[in-house]
């Protein structure tokens, strides 16, 4: 089943702590029926309840679809060792595997399990019943989703329930809910629509830029786990067999699934690869013959398109506005045995004494182009920030062009699907600058990914633009990027 690679630590989770209770448990029977007036639960919590092992899991995989949903807050900031949700840190890494597989399970099918929970309902759940609504969504998620036993994710989702004094008066209709969810499940899967996962107002765009077949394709692809992606120092033909993947026509490295963390991975200790989604890597690419020249990388961090540009012989300086994500490219270069000048530095007021032959600007964005991997994006955005940032790309893109040498190149990209960050942003800058002219890709630059060069000599990709022998090894990150030359 598909709902992100920790889904497969599911049932090792669930065997360890023994939540296989069977269906004619206690939680089992119906305190109330989902086609009928919902009938009071338990009027107090058991004492032991919330030490009952799995459910702090499902608790916490509820507070934080709350604070995505809700407030608007990004599961990675959420899910941080150090500095994350204090329920979460207060699992042990096995159980953090699974609140992060179960959220971003229920944020990637967000609109289905919706749909298919009002299936199972006569009537809406009151107004203001969002704990409750998202406790169903981590019950659902699991059922419909998640390598979880059905039995478990309803007896922890009534348990759930229980523990919470704003729900536990709605213990059985969990309880009625989810059964049905789990009985019906094959036909709900039938049934789920891919679109409907997308927020309304994002799909709306995606059409209006792409058209209804393409937004529905991106869509579908955004249900996927993203595949993992490695630029490799050389010889990608090797890393490609020792690691089990393919080599894609950008010369990245793919592995379609990833058993073991990412640091155990030949080559890491040595440096040979980083990883770096390939539509990430096409920027950089842009600058063509990049030996002895002097470039500047802004917004740097974490370092991607800097080990590009070090490991193809450029004089590399390194900008970023943060120390601490300075400190990250620091650690990342060394281990890569790269080496770039970098500075923690406000770009917009950076003077270096000389200019430079390249800049490159992958400027701050929405990151609508990287839903597949990380579906909370599509709740903690909006189009009132899509246009607020585009307003800032295009300040940080004035300040990059003050930085670029006569004859010299500017290459301008980002993470986002919407045009309004890219190709507009891109079309105001010429429009302003009559000393820069669009230097336009050819389609021939970039072999195998002809299709992501526009006519008007940009590049954009979208998660259905490379289609491969199976859907979860296709597809590519959202990126826009445009190439100008500043006059001599």
């Amino acid at each position: 089943m598909v709902g992100g690679g920790t889904a497969l630590l599911a049932p090792a989770l669930e065997g360890a702590v023994g939540l296989s209770a069977p269906r004619g448990g206690p939680a089992s029977k119906d305190r109330q029926t989902s086609k009928g007036r919902p009938k009071s639960g338990p009027s107090h919590v058991e004492p032991a309840a919330e030490a009952r092992p799995g459910l702090a899991v499902r608790m916490a995989a509820a507070k934080l679809l709350s604070a995505v949903v809700d407030s608007r807050v990004s599961a990675d900031g959420l899910t941080d060792p150090a500095g994350g949700h204090p329920a979460f840190r207060a699992l042990d890494a096995r159980d953090q595997g699974l609140v992060k597989a179960i959220l971003v399970t229920a944020l990637r099918f967000r609109g289905t399990i919706g749909a298919a929970l009002e299936g199972c309902l006569d009537r809406p759940l009151p107004a203001g019943a969002l704990s409750l609504a998202h406790l169903l969504h981590v019950g659902a998620a699991q059922i419909l989703h998640l390598d979880v036993p059905d039995s478990a994710a309803v007896d922890l989702a009534v348990a759930a329930a229980l523990a919470d004094p704003r729900n536990r008066r709605f213990s059985g209709l969990v309880n009625a809910v989810l059964r049905r969810v789990s009985r019906e499940k094959a036909e709900l899967l039938a049934a789920a629509d891919p679109r409907r996962d997308t927020p309304a107002w994002l799909y709306e765009r995606l059409v209006a830029a792409y058209g209804e077949e393409e937004a529905t394709a991106i869509a579908t692809l955004h249900r996927l786990p993203a595949p993992l992606d490695l630029s490799v120092k050389s010889d990608p033909e090797r890393w490609a067999r020792e690691l089990g993947g393919i080599v894609l026509p950008t010369g990245s490295v793919r592995l379609a699934e990833l058993s073991g963390p990412v640091t155990a991975l030949p080559g890491f200790e040595d440096g040979e690869w980083w990883v770096q989604d390939a539509a990430a890597a096409l920027p950089a690419r842009l600058f063509r013959a990049m030996g002895g020249k002097r470039i500047a990388d802004l917004c740097a961090a974490p370092g991607g398109k800097t080990a590009q540009l070090a490991a193809a012989g450029a004089k590399v300086t390194a900008l970023d506005l943060s120390a601490s994500r300075r400190k990250r490219l620091d650690g990342n270069l060394a281990r890569l045995r790269l080496d770039a000048e970098t500075l923690v530095q406000d770009l917009r007021t950076y003077q270096p004494e000389t200019l430079f032959d390249g800049v490159l600007l992958d400027a701050p964005c929405s990151s609508t182009g990287t839903i597949r991997r990380h579906p909370d994006v599509a709740y903690t955005k909006g189009p009132e920030e899509i246009e607020k940032l585009a307003g800032v790309q295009a300040g940080l893109l004035d300040a990059a062009a003050a930085l670029v040498a006569p004859g010299g190149t500017l290459v301008f990209s980002n993470c986002s699907l919407d045009p309004v960050e890219g190709e507009g942003v891109a079309r105001s800058f010429l429009a302003a600058h009559a000393d820069f002219a669009l230097d336009a890709v050819a389609a021939a630059e970039l072999p195998g990914l002809e299709a992501a060069v526009t006519q008007e000599g940009f590049v954009r990709t979208t998660p259905a633009t490379l289609r491969l022998s199976t859907p979860a090894l296709s597809g590519l990150d959202g990126f826009f990027a445009a190439r100008f030359v500043k006059n001599s």
